[in-house]
């Protein structure tokens, strides 16, 4: 192996462990190792990773060191260690939604994304901290607590695939699954400084949607950087049966960034897309960094678009689907559910057939509109989130700058907008804001646009990478090297709940 390997193997990208490993220059036994260890000295003051499965992991990471020394095939993830959002059903290991009622959940099947990912030669290590049933974009939970953010524990990492985004940006694992509704795998890859992509509905198959003709929810990789996030991605995709929205995905997909010019790109900015509720922060921040990339590009231009009744429409999506998951639940025990949860089912009950037919008009007139914009534009740019990461205490923001948001969720309107329009979106880490904590970069490419927009995405990647106002920060890990005092009450270590098989 050489010196560069095994110095410090966790904190080299997904891509060159991959080639590392395939070359027999980096052991998967000896990557694994590393990452536990970086999990086991830095979990204590994010709380990241929940159950984990560091035994099984040891045994396929020996099988994996014996496939590559034999000259077996490999796959295109093999010997990788990744993290699990506690919301995807992983076999033999504990999966508890952040939920009391699913506290002793092991499921006896892997869900079919992560079955691809394993069987692309992904080594599971455990499952990553989320909100209640995904519900909300603060990372905390009765069973597991609160996960903090790298750059300040104190703080929320976003959500809900937050435990993911934290254990991302302080390398305990190279790649981390996640999902996305209104914004759950873009928010917290905004407020951890790492990349998190929300694919078109129906290329990462999702058995687990209550609704599965709806598009509102989908899964996705998270890495931390766009290449990585990409190589995840292509063991996700394409057709299985138990989704009804999955569609077979062609192989010319694999072309790359050296292929896109930024200087022919044509870009469409907003700053609130309509919204007004952007703190003055990020607006500030915002334009700085518009002044800062606009030069690489053919046109950046504001864009004019109105958003019309979106929140109204987006407000009925959502709680159908709360009613369908929930409905048994809250009938006979409303008070097991957390108040998130508890939000969405009561705002749908009191909902219409005639409100469900006009939200579904609604969004299809939304994403007629939304489509108009790629005839003159190749990518929208924003904000990821309207705010700054705020202290996790809070369950979430009930006003910005002093306006009173509607709901628990208001405050993620720039991610949930382009949910509506069901466009790829990307967040990019891009510098810091006033504050010094991460600033997440949206893009949203064209519809079914997702390999383009990586392309775009990783170009715009290496473009900003010596720019520090645009570059990726890094959170100070020596900071995090003791558990922080104020998680000590809620924080345990991470249990291994795989038997010994």
């Amino acid at each position: 192996m050489s010196e560069s390997a095994s110095t410090g193997a966790y904190a080299l990208s997904a891509v060159e462990l991959r080639r590392l490993i395939g070359i027999k220059e980096l052991s998967p036994v000896e990557l694994l190792e590393s990452c536990i260890a970086r999990t086991e000295a830095l979990n204590p003051a994010l709380n990241a990773m929940t159950a984990t499965c560091f035994r099984r992991a040891r045994k396929e990471a020996k099988r994996a060191e014996q496939a590559v020394m034999s000259g077996d095939e490999l796959g295109d993830l093999h010997g990788l260690p990744f993290g699990v959002k506690d919301l995807q059903s992983t076999a033999g290991v504990l999966t508890t939604y952040g939920s009391p009622l699913r506290r002793n959940n092991v499921p006896t099947e892997d869900s079919i994304m992560v079955g691809r990912v394993r069987n692309s030669g992904g080594i599971m290590i455990g499952k990553t901290n989320t909100p209640e049933f995904g519900a909300g974009a603060n990372t905390r939970n009765p069973v597991w607590g609160a996960t903090g953010n790298p750059f300040d524990p104190m703080r929320t990492c976003g959500g809900s695939s937050g435990g993911s985004a934290a254990a991302l940006a302080v390398d305990m694992t190279p790649i981390c699954t996640g999902s996305d509704t209104g914004g759950s795998l873009r928010i917290p890859a905004a407020f951890c400084g790492i990349v998190g992509f929300r694919p078109s509905p129906g290329m990462v198959p999702a058995e687990s949607r209550a609704l599965g003709w709806t598009p509102i929810s989908v899964l996705g990789p998270m890495a931390r950087n766009v290449p990585d996030t990409r190589l995840l991605f292509e063991s996700q995709i394409g057709v299985d049966a138990q989704d009804p929205l999955s569609f077979p995905i062609g192989d010319d997909h694999r072309k790359g960034s050296d292929e896109i010019d930024l200087g022919n790109l044509r870009v469409a900015w907003s700053t609130d897309f309509g919204t007004g509720i952007v703190s003055k922060s990020v607006r500030e921040a915002f334009a700085k960094k518009i002044g800062a990339m606009k030069h690489h590009f053919k046109q950046c231009d504001e864009l004019d678009f109105n958003f019309q009744e979106a929140e109204r429409c987006f407000d009925v999506i959502r709680s159908v689907n709360f009613l369908e998951t929930f409905g048994e639940i809250y009938e006979k025990t409303p008070d097991l559910l957390g108040p998130n949860v508890r939000a969405n089912y009561e705002m749908g009950s009191k909902m219409s057939l005639g409100d469900f037919a006009w939200a579904h008009g609604e969004q299809t007139r939304l994403f007629r509109r939304f489509q108009k914009i790629y005839e003159t534009y190749d990518v929208v740019i924003a904000p990821t989130v309207a705010v700054s990461p705020f202290p996790w205490k809070q369950l979430y923001l009930d006003e910005i700058d002093g306006r009173k948001l509607n709901t628990y969720y208001h405050w993620l309107a720039m991610a949930w907008l382009i949910t509506l329009t069901t466009n790829p979106a990307i967040s990019l880490p891009c510098g810091t804001d006033p504050g010094g904590l991460p600033f997440g970069l949206q893009v949203v490419g064209r519809f079914r646009g997702d390999f383009e927009l990586l392309d775009i995405s990783e170009a715009m990647e290496q473009a900003f990478a010596g720019t520090p106002e645009l570059a990726r920060p890094m959170p100070n890990i020596e900071k995090l090297r003791l558990p922080v005092p104020a998680l000590k009450s809620i924080v345990t270590a991470p249990p291994d709940d795989v038997s010994d098989v």
